[in-house]
């Protein structure tokens, strides 16, 4: 499977819909975003069991805005739904890996009960 790229309209959808969704936040002229380009490319050949999306910030700016992007590139990991990953920079190919393998492998129920447990106190400390 190769990348495909996504946008404000097609993103909560792409993301809810998917088991996996790696989504590499770019711009043309970035030259990190290009260098890192093939290595996304070649990590959605070997796992089209993952949608391997696409961003440009350029193009998505309230997107970028709403992820809270700051500097680019930025890979941030969905599972289910739930982003559970988000980092700026380049990323090896073996480092890319070993995301997709612990984005693979974490307990979702436990990710779940954890983001409940966290917007329950952020709520009781807000009131």
């Amino acid at each position: 499977m190769t990348t495909r790229n996504i946008g404000y309209e097609d993103f909560e959808s792409t993301v809810r819909d998917n088991d996996i969704v790696l989504v590499d936040f770019w711009a043309s002229w970035c030259g990190p975003c290009r260098a890192f380009a093939p290595t996304f490319e070649r990590s959605a050949a070997s796992h089209p069991e993952i949608v391997h999306a696409k961003v440009d910030t350029e193009q998505e700016p309230e997107l970028a805005a709403l992820m809270e992007i700051r500097s680019i590139p930025t890979i941030a990991a969905f599972r289910e739904g739930v982003l559970v990953f988000s980092q700026p920079g380049v990323l090896p190919p073996a480092a890319l890996e070993d995301l997709i393998s612990q984005v693979a492998a974490l307990d979702m129920d436990q990710v779940r009960a954890t983001v409940a447990a966290r917007k329950a106190k952020s709520h009781s400390t807000a009131g």
